[in-house]
């Protein structure tokens, strides 16, 4: 009877094997292909480790030229407004000149790359980094708590005190002066009438979640607006609102405190979501697998140990995550 030996290969190995297919696809010279051979034939784990990177390569070449076609786009809409900032102020320009000397310089070191950000953050007031949640004050005294990789600009100079939410979300607190208070996302806006809720963006809109007080809603400029009172929220997006509807407002504003809470969301979304803690991109190849419903709480500080419990969950031969 023939004994079937089952290999695992370490983490180590997995990164080799990645290390070594790109290397093969960029014409290797005959000697770093001996050396190639060499390796994989000193290890059965070697092997297993490089069929499985192949996998995961071919899996990974449509999503892959998705974000590059992405990062192209977005890379052109942040040259334009260095453009327009260059016809503005020759004094803003070398600010912008310098901003993309550390931006190149950064990438040349391996961290993140990803140019939509520049743009929402060229306009911000506030940011806050992947895996940062930050709290500032505002000049009237009102608090924003932007949750991690987040951005806003404010403008108070037109008799309103607005507030633009131009990527990620912020939890408002605001503080009552006699002037409206109002937050800006996509085409809609949120219309203080109280006093603590959140305006997070989403892919083609905005929700809005008050946790205290009232907030009139309005899906843009024409639509009729809609009050919110504590435990209820609401999402709208192209025009168009959803019912407001009630919801644990504690439990979904839980990333203040450190803690990410589903109930019955897609991995899809669970994905997205911990994309914005995550340092690279995560990127899940199944669709099938991004279907799947997830329930549970988990740590906002350690986004790779939550990625270790979904892969345990289904398995890592069945969801591959690709941090770039």
């Amino acid at each position: 009877m023939n004994n079937v030996q089952c290999v695992t290969p370490t983490p180590a190995q997995e990164q080799a094997a990645l290390a070594w297919l790109s290397l093969l696809h960029d014409q290797p010279s005959s000697r770093e292909q001996a050396a190639f051979s060499q390796w994989l034939q000193a290890d059965p784990a070697h092997a297993e480790a490089y069929s499985r990177a192949q996998v995961l390569w071919e899996l990974s070449e449509v999503p892959a030229r998705a974000l590059a076609d992405e990062d192209a786009f977005a890379l052109q809409g942040y040259l334009n407004a260095m453009n327009r900032s260059r016809r503005n102020s020759v004094r803003r320009w070398s600010g912008a000149l310098a901003m993309a000397a550390c931006l190149v310089l950064m990438i040349s070191l391996g961290t993140d790359w990803q140019p939509s950000r520049w743009i929402d953050d060229l306009g911000a007031d506030y940011v806050s980094a992947p895996g940062e949640i930050r709290t500032v004050t505002l000049a009237d005294q009102s608090q924003v708590t932007l949750d991690t990789d987040s951005a806003i600009a404010v403008d108070f100079s037109r008799g309103e005190r607005h507030v633009q939410v131009r990527r990620g979300a912020g939890f408002f607190s605001v503080t009552h002066t006699g002037e409206p208070f109002v937050v800006d996302a996509e085409k809609g806006q949120a219309r203080v009438l109280g006093t603590q809720f959140e305006v997070r963006l989403q892919p083609h809109g905005a929700q809005v979640t008050v946790l205290s007080g009232r907030v009139g809603v309005t899906a843009d400029k024409n639509a009729a607006q809609q009050i919110l009172t504590a435990g209820q929220q609401v999402a709208y997006g192209e025009g168009t609102a959803q019912p407001l509807h009630a919801v644990d407002s504690e439990a979904q504003l839980a990333w203040r405190q450190g803690w990410l809470n589903y109930y019955k969301a897609t991995l899809a979304d669970v994905v997205q979501d911990l994309g914005r803690y995550y340092p690279g991109r995560i990127v899940l190849l199944n669709d099938e697998l991004a279907k799947r419903r997830v329930s549970g709480s988990f740590a906002n500080k350690d986004p790779q140990a939550v990625l270790s419990s979904l892969q345990g969950c289904w398995g890592l031969s069945s969801i591959a995550f690709w941090g770039i």
